[in-house]
């Protein structure tokens, strides 16, 4: 019996919504696959301490990976944080104590995307630690980041390895976020409950402070007390999230009498912002939780490196 216009029609249509089926099958399988590249996917590179060019011999110095060989260390979070991934020097057990820097993301970028910058840090003689956290413009995760550092510290389970007993410095403690992760740094150091505890303070490509109140995350930067250094670019992305006005607000709104430094790099923009400026992080890390006066003279003084730093210019310095 030969097939009728209709029946061929409705073969046809049916061929049609197989193929069109298959095309969606394998386009959602294929962006799946490239959603999981992409979660896993590093947002500083492992070379950088290599490949970022410098304007200084102090900022030089302190982008090369310190004398400390690492270690890595997970305790299990609740909630959104999912856990906390800490990096620390391997001859943990042979020293008194060790000053801490805590990290606060950026939008999309958690700590397991930029391990590179945890473990440079940490071979200057610091325990790091980071988490999952998405949403860390309120400072919770810092905050949590402390306390879990507290219970590490007092707390020895029978069994149980446990590396930081009695060895984190809980008066040496500093904090650094990048983009949301600037606001983060913020409310960590004025609105959390261990908001006194913090020594110093970076915040890189910050979400501009008064934009941020418009996405509902508040801040207030008058209330800021603590040491702190920020860092911009001047990107075309930077332009928007952390533009020159907004960073020159903010810095003329945190009181006379704290500490602050203020500068955009010339040659990168808001993403790598996260990991070119860490010669001059690390330096205000080891000036204020180690006591180091050379990495200081990055900042302060005549002399300061950063004034005439070819990489960096909008400097401006209070101390």
């Amino acid at each position: 019996m030969s097939e009728t216009k209709k029946e061929k029609r409705k073969r046809n249509m049916w061929k049609l919504i197989a193929i069109v089926l298959m095309i969606v099958l394998v386009g959602s399988l294929l962006l799946r696959g490239l959603g999981n590249i992409l979660s896993k996917s590093q947002s500083v590179p492992e070379n950088y301490t290599e490949t970022v060019k410098t304007g200084g011999s102090i900022e030089a110095k302190y982008l090369q990976n310190g004398t400390h060989d690492v270690e890595y260390f997970e305790y299990p979070a609740m909630m959104s944080f999912e856990k906390f991934e800490i990096y620390y020097p391997t001859d943990i057990a042979s020293v008194e104590k060790l000053p801490v820097v805590i990290f606060v993301n950026g939008t999309g970028v958690v700590g397991s995307k930029y391990t590179a910058l945890q473990k440079h840090m940490a071979s200057w003689g610091f325990i790091t630690v980071a988490t999952e956290e998405q949403n860390a413009w309120n400072g919770f995760s810092a905050e949590m980041s402390v306390r879990v550092l507290e219970l590490l510290n007092t707390y020895q389970e029978e069994g149980k390895e446990n590396p930081f007993y009695g060895k984190v410095d809980m008066d040496r403690i500093g904090v650094t976020g990048h983009s949301q992760g600037g606001i983060g740094v913020i409310n960590a150091i004025t609105d959390q409950r261990h908001a006194d505890i913090y020594k110093a303070a970076v915040m890189l490509s910050s979400t501009q402070t008064d934009g941020a109140k418009a996405l509902l995350w508040d801040n207030d930067p008058s209330l800021i007390h603590t040491p702190i250094l920020m860092i911009g670019s001047t990107g075309q992305i930077d332009a928007a999230i952390t533009p020159l006005e907004a960073m020159e607000h903010t810095y003329s709104i945190i009181p006379d009498g704290v500490d602050k430094v203020m500068a955009r790099r010339n040659d990168c923009d808001h993403g790598e912002m996260l990991y070119f400026g860490d010669g001059y992080v690390t330096a205000w890390f080891m000036y204020y939780l180690q006591g180091d006066e050379e990495a200081g003279n990055a900042f302060f003084g005549e002399n300061a490196e950063l004034v005439s730093n070819e990489k960096y210019q909008d400097v401006k310095i209070s101390k």
